[in-house]
């Protein structure tokens, strides 16, 4: 049930930051936080990671839904195993479900973290790509300690 909090928090937090976003700022509306590095800009995606498969909405939808099932699944049968594991899939739960809503009611998805690293312009993302990110990050991690414990036991 942890994770599912976990997800849900996630959820409420890229939603409150979405609609802060959309509702105080003007499309590609840039504000410096950390002058270059740093800024909150107003941006749109109706494709998926840097713009790809842009207008692709149905195959986006089929995805999500079975991502949130594959994941829902893991969590009822594997989360009590590993705690890490379970954060892992509650940070990629809410993070699917977080951009699967704007595409379900706004039709595309709302960005606004904009970071450079040095001179290049990352692609600007969201809360809930964040924690798709480091969930899957956190799960890779998952696996790889258990591959460890794996192979110390043989």
């Amino acid at each position: 049930m942890k994770y599912y909090i976990l997800a849900l928090f996630v959820l409420i937090l890229d939603q409150l930051t979405k609609w802060i976003i959309v509702t105080k700022t003007t499309l590609h509306q840039k504000i410096p936080v950390i002058e270059n590095l740093l800024y909150i800009t107003s941006h749109r995606n109706k494709g998926a990671a840097f713009g790809i498969l842009q207008g692709q909405m149905w195959l986006f939808f089929i995805v999500t839904v079975i991502v949130v099932a594959f994941v829902a699944y893991y969590i009822n049968k594997h989360a009590h195993e590993s705690k890490l594991l379970g954060i892992s899939l509650g940070l990629v739960l809410g993070g699917a479900i977080g951009n699967f809503v704007d595409r379900l009611f706004r039709g595309e998805v709302v960005d606004f973290i904009d970071v450079y690293i040095f001179t290049y312009d990352f692609a600007i993302f969201n809360v809930a790509d964040m924690a798709l990110v480091i969930g899957v990050g956190v799960l890779m991690l998952q696996i790889f300690l258990e591959e460890g414990k794996t192979r110390e036991k043989k």
